[in-house]
């Protein structure tokens, strides 16, 4: 795995798999050219490539989300006042999030996404200041995650709630079996 997410750590090793941890040390840089989605799988699939490099007979994975705003992407915030304004941006709106999956198997590296509409509630001043100083925005894209406290700010999403996690669990089975690997169900 292309990554130190510990959420995405988690995700992969609840389908049985014996996961490596390799961090990509990509650096994400805004790309205001590429459309959130395009920019998401620009990103998955640099990470994926970094890390191939060094392991070009195993299966690597990489991911990243972005979440959409009218178009506009919205990463990881830089600090509490960036983080302020996601979250006032995100209240009582409806935005798209969408993740990205490159696997890299046999010499090729496969690109697949997903995307999921999320809607706030609208939220008060010093509920978005509480949850700042929680610290759980500063690793996540669009300053939340939908996991842990971040739950309490989602009215309602029309997808998959994995893809808002961060790793949209089916599409990379499904995106894994159609390059012949099929993953065994556990107890």
């Amino acid at each position: 795995m292309a990554s130190a997410s510990p959420r995405r750590l988690e995700l992969l090793q609840s389908l049985g798999l014996d996961v490596q941890v390799e961090p990509s040390g990509y650096h994400e840089p805004e790309r205001a050219e590429l459309s959130p989605r395009d920019l998401a799988l620009d990103h998955a699939r640099a990470k994926c490539e970094a890390v191939a490099m060094h392991f070009p007979h195993e299966v690597v994975v990489a991911a990243d989300t972005v979440v959409d705003v009218d178009g506009t992407a919205y990463n990881k915030p830089r600090d509490v006042a960036d983080a302020r304004r996601m979250l006032s941006d995100l209240s009582g709106r409806t935005h798209v999030v969408h993740t990205a999956l490159a696997i890299s198997a046999a010499g090729k590296i496969v690109l697949e996404s997903e995307s999921t509409r999320v809607t706030f509630f609208q939220l008060e001043p010093g509920e978005i200041d509480r949850y700042i100083e929680s610290g759980e925005p500063f690793d996540k894209a669009g300053g939340y995650g939908i996991q842990a406290h971040g739950a309490s700010l989602v009215e309602r999403i029309d997808g998959d709630f994995y893809t808002v996690m961060g790793f949209p669990l089916a599409r990379f089975v499904r995106t894994l079996r159609r390059l012949g690997f099929v993953l065994p169900i556990t107890n």
